[in-house]
């Protein structure tokens, strides 16, 4: 209080406007970092909730299906036909087995969730994507279910909702069968996939991004405990 002076009209003018000038500053700072951290957290949960849309998509994509064949086949056209021809059959690219056009399709979409997940997964996740890589580039059938429970887990974690009762039998999941038209359930081929989801996944996948926006803000602290 020394510094205050009030012994004249013009010193408490002064007085006055020094304490204005202070407080103005205080609160320009205060404004200042708040901004910052507000752009922060923003674009933190712009992060957060592409990443849990990419995550749903490639769920939707990896686990889709609970009937018929539940395995990836990695086998491409060209082998299939090197095949053929060292038999001396015809080649079929439309036949039942590991050349027709629905199996590429399959594959190449579980090619580019596979790819999601490496790039934004968890560890377990990572961990579990990459071994399925790793078959299909040796060329051996790869089964998805058990990284399609990881990211169900996952997903429900991150977005607060209850764990899958214990008394509930889920039948094994495979990847989405894509329709007749080409396009797939859950996104169809690797360009839907690669879009992370954002309107690839259909009616499912638009409900979902639209609960990872309400749930944003919670977000951040669930993903850092899961394997960031």
């Amino acid at each position: 209080m020394r510094f205050l002076d009030f012994s004249s009209w013009q010193s408490i003018l002064v007085t006055v406007g020094a304490l204005a000038l202070i407080t103005l500053m205080g609160v320009g700072i205060r404004l200042l970092v708040m901004q910052t951290v507000q752009v922060r957290r923003q674009r933190e949960n712009r992060q957060i909730n592409e990443r849990l849309r990419t995550l749903i998509s490639a769920y939707k994509t990896l686990g889709g299906s609970f009937t018929g064949k539940l395995d990836v086949d990695p086998t491409h056209l060209r082998d299939l036909r090197r095949a053929q021809a060292e038999t001396g059959e015809a080649a079929d690219a439309e036949g039942p087995e590991g050349g027709s056009d629905r199996n590429r399709r399959i594959r190449d979409a579980v090619e580019a969730a596979l790819s999601d997940i490496l790039l934004l997964g968890t560890e377990e996740q990572v961990r579990l994507a990459a071994r399925a890589a790793s078959e299909l580039a040796a060329g051996r059938p790869v089964h998805t279910d058990e990284l399609v429970v990881s990211l169900r887990d996952f997903i429900r974690q991150v977005l607060d909702l209850e764990p899958v009762p214990a008394g509930v039998d889920i039948p094994r999941q495979g990847p989405t069968r894509p329709g007749p038209g080409g396009g797939g359930r859950a996104g169809g081929g690797r360009g839907d996939a690669q879009r992370g989801g954002s309107g690839g996944a259909g009616g499912g996948g638009m409900g979902g991004g639209a609960a990872a926006g309400g749930a944003a803000l919670g977000l951040g602290g669930s993903l850092g405990d899961r394997g960031e």
